[in-house]
């Protein structure tokens, strides 16, 4: 049998590809790949018609360093660019903020202007590249930052592309960027879909997040669960402000973690997919099938890198990467080795794209759809966990939903449990990190590190200052007027932030402004 024919024959195109004992044993159904519920793919013949889209995640110091690094990352054969943000950017806070000290550009990229934006995207043809943002707290304002600059360069709205992940209800459960409370944040959230599908239409305006809910020290079964409850969340939300489920349904995209546990790992996705087809379906009833698609981004787990023997890492992410394409991602980040020990190092970011360009192009994975469905151990382990999965969902639908489930605890503490009994066996060996309790080499010395400009803080922030003085200071303080007066009258924020950023107002004014009317969220209260 030539290649050709087999790949035909892998592909599904006439009984799905699950061998006939697995399916006489009712383990799974003849799905087709392309078809609901999406069980071997969203696309008929997958990435045998287009690849993955590699989208490294990137970004440090001010925003010229940044877009040296996307030039570097496309020059080597990068599809696609992810954009990290600094703690101060994500938090809503400017880069000369006393309470941003120490912190500007150090986890990714200062942003606190339009001024900043414009560099940051020099040379980036915004019509022409996906451009993927990770920011959750102040998404509104980072993409109303790129619009304005689209606006500048008479690029149209509707050709922009890419993601702003714009999830902050995971940040509540797991990662702590927040800053409005659950309520207003859920409602900022939802006026960007809103906005996206009548101003941006091929802009997904939410990616809901599994990410960080697994950095945290979540299960698989946990991912899957608490990530696709808000979803359904931000779901109830749009649809409650008028919006028909097919008219935002098909932009959403999701954001997965992708571990070390290959089969679990392949398993997860393959479950969420199908999961999520069959949730959409029971509960919203959309006649577009498109809505029913969980489309997802994967990045391999920046949790399991080892400051010990880093180069092991290589390997780590090699597998991980797999089983994010074994799974059927349709973007994916791989980590760079070193990130365990400082901001990854341009070789370190080159050894990870080149991981994908392997699987790509010499692995042969990619020439066959769902290349491991009907291996039993496989439909064995996406069945319980879909299973587990919607019993989870049914959990937190009996507290009353994410939003009151959050408010709660309940996510938080089930995570928390997770994470002490994981790192209980680390403790006793009985579970094996290689270099850390096991195959431990004594004599290994720290290689060298990549390390930021210790003046760059120092001038972003005078950077910031002298972008105020010399704009239109009445014209910014009426927009930021305009923008609190729309905050109150409960409209769609998007356009007023828009607004306020073409007007010379900053990121943390902006956020400044809707502090005054939202209030910051205390965990504590």
């Amino acid at each position: 049998m030539s290649r050709a024919d087999l790949v035909r024959r892998n592909s599904g195109a006439k009984n799905g590809g699950a061998s006939a004992g697995t399916q006489a044993a009712g383990r799974t159904s003849p799905d087709r790949p392309g078809e609901p519920p999406y069980l071997r793919g969203i696309h008929p013949t997958m990435y045998r018609s287009r690849l993955w889209t590699m989208r490294q995640y990137a970004g440090f110091g001010d925003a010229t360093s940044s877009n040296r690094r996307y030039h570097y990352l496309l020059s080597l054969g990068q599809t696609g660019l992810s954009v990290a943000f600094d703690l101060p950017t994500q938090m809503g806070y400017d880069a000369d903020h006393p309470r941003a000290r120490g912190e500007v550009g150090r986890s990714g990229v200062a942003i606190s202007t339009i001024e900043d934006m414009e560099r940051l995207l020099q040379g980036i043809p915004l019509d022409r590249v996906s451009l993927s943002m990770t920011i959750n707290a102040t998404a509104m304002t980072l993409l109303s930052l790129v619009i304005a600059v689209a606006d500048r360069r008479g690029i149209a709205r509707a050709k922009l592309s890419g993601t702003v992940q714009n999830d902050v209800l995971k940040e509540y459960i797991a990662r702590g960027t927040y800053i409005y409370p659950p309520a207003a944040s859920l409602k900022i959230a939802t006026d960007l879909i809103e906005f996206s599908a009548e101003e941006t239409p091929q802009w997904n305006p939410i990616s809901v997040s599994g990410y960080h809910i697994r950095e945290a020290g979540s299960t698989a079964v946990q991912e899957v669960a608490f990530t696709l409850a808000n979803g359904l969340e931000y779901v109830r939300a749009a649809v409650a402000r008028g919006l028909p489920v097919d008219r935002f349904a098909p932009r959403l995209s999701f954001f997965f973690n992708a571990h070390n546990d290959l089969l679990e790992e392949i398993a997860k996705f393959r479950a969420a997919r199908r999961l999520w087809a069959r949730l959409m379906e029971e509960r919203f009833h959309p006649r577009d099938p498109n809505s029913l698609k969980l489309r997802f981004h994967a990045q391999t787990a920046g949790s399991t890198l080892t400051a010990q023997q880093p180069h092991n890492n290589i390997a780590r992410v090699a597998i991980q990467a797999l089983g994010a394409v074994l799974g059927g991602a349709q973007s994916l980040h791989t980590n760079s080795f070193d990130e365990a020990l400082s901001l990854p190092s341009e070789e370190a970011a080159t050894v990870a794209l080149r991981t994908q360009q392997i699987l790509a192009y010499e692995s042969g994975v990619p020439m066959t759809v769902d290349p491991v469905g009907g291996a039993v151990a496989l439909e064995e382990m996406t069945d319980r966990i879909e299973r587990e999965a919607r019993e989870l969902i049914e959990r937190i639908d009996a507290a009353g939903g994410a939003v009151r489930a959050i408010e709660s605890g309940f996510q938080t503490r089930a995570i928390e449990q997770s994470a002490y009994e994981h790192q209980i066996q680390v403790e006793r060996g009985e579970r094996v990190i290689v270099g850390v309790n096991r195959f431990v080499d004594p004599d290994e010395e720290a290689g060298p590190r990549f390390s930021l400009d210790p003046e760059l803080e120092r001038s972003q922030a005078e950077r910031v200052r002298a972008f105020r003085a010399s704009r239109d200071e009445p014209l910014a303080r009426h927009a930021l007027e305009r923008l609190g007066e729309i905050a109150r009258r409960d409209m769609n924020l998007t356009p007023g932030v828009i607004d306020a950023v073409k007007a010379g107002a900053t990121l943390g004014e902006i956020s400044d402004a809707l502090r005054q009317v939202y209030g910051a969220h205390d965990p504590n209260a």
